[in-house]
């Protein structure tokens, strides 16, 4: 991994918190760049990110400064969701794995 992705939050610390949250990330990105539906609880099993962890990282995924890429939802059952990430053109998480 070349590269860090950017993060921010209150309690977000460079140091502690960069490689651990990239890493993670591009775990939640390789799962999820198939463009198929998942659901947090399989987002989890496949990666190991808690359930919150992906949630946010999800919303991460729309943000500018992570590509600005879509993350459709739907009400599955329950209240139970399922996610699918549609990637666009731009690269910005993968140019990190360089």
């Amino acid at each position: 991994m070349q590269g860090s992705l950017f993060f921010d939050g209150v309690d977000f610390d460079f140091e502690r918190d960069s490689v651990r949250l990239t890493k993670q990330a591009l775990r939640i990105w390789d799962v999820m760049k198939d463009s198929k539906w998942h659901t947090l609880s399989e987002i989890e099993e496949l990666t190991g990110a808690p359930q919150a962890s992906a949630s946010a990282c999800l919303r991460d995924f729309r943000k500018k400064r992570m590509g600005s890429h879509i993350v459709q939802r739907e009400y599955v059952a329950n209240g139970l969701y399922r996610y699918r990430l549609i990637p666009n053109d731009k690269t910005i998480i993968e140019e990190i794995r360089e």
